[in-house]
């Protein structure tokens, strides 16, 4: 990009102070891009730590509550685990609205779940075993920490895609647009000095010649 100017300028006194102004005001955007990146950046990077906490902990609820199910289908059998499981009633109800990080809106999800004992959950006690008791409670915590998760990871994705923009935006101020305006300020600067010179010499021409018509 070296050496490239805007297109369409006329190198005039205007054309420059307006060049001026632009180039002020483009470095002071850059400024702010790079500021907007690097907290973009930084938040990006602390809910990351955030999702494998998450995770971590999902996945071993999870294994928990699967060892305990194929505990109870062993005991219980199939179809017994499945009569216990649809007769579970629904406890978790979500209210979804977002927030701002830096000007990207990204969602927040708050879940209302209703706490289940062994009675609330739908199921009786006869013909269960103690391992579906086990399992149901591990399934409805990890269901609280994925409905967390799914929220953590969708801000992640929005926080990486404004990351990316932004830095384009960084990069082409930085490479592109405030190069080609400073060429553009050298140049026009250049061709005023030729400008003035051309004509000093031609006023310098004109006297000369005014000066002999006086003479003879």
């Amino acid at each position: 990009m070296a050496g490239e100017k805007l297109d369409g300028i006329n190198p005039t006194r205007m054309e420059l102070l307006n060049l001026k102004d632009r180039a002020k005001l483009s470095t002071k955007g850059h400024s702010l891009l790079k500021e907007k990146r690097d907290a973009l950046i930084k938040e990006f990077f602390e809910i990351l730590d955030r999702v494998k906490g998450s995770r971590d902990e999902v996945e071993k609820k999870l294994a928990i509550a699967y060892a305990e199910l194929n505990k109870a289908q062993i005991d219980m059998g199939d179809m017994a685990v499945k009569r216990a499981a649809l007769s579970v009633r629904e406890s978790i109800e979500l209210d979804i609205s977002s927030r701002s990080i830096m000007g990207v809106s990204v969602p927040v999800v708050k879940s209302q779940a209703t706490h289940n004992d062994l009675i609330s959950r739908g199921y009786g006690f006869a013909g269960t075993s103690a391992n579906l008791d086990i399992a149901a409670k591990e399934f409805e915590e990890s269901i609280k920490i994925i409905i967390e998760l799914g929220e953590i990871e969708k801000t992640i994705i929005m926080l990486a895609k404004e990351v990316e923009a932004t830095k384009r935006r960084v990069n082409a101020l930085e490479h592109v647009m405030i190069p080609r305006i400073n060429n553009t300020i050298s140049f026009i600067e250049m061709r005023l000095e030729e400008m003035e010179r051309e004509s000093f010499v031609q006023l310098k021409v004109i006297k000369r010649n005014m000066d002999a018509k006086e003479s003879e």
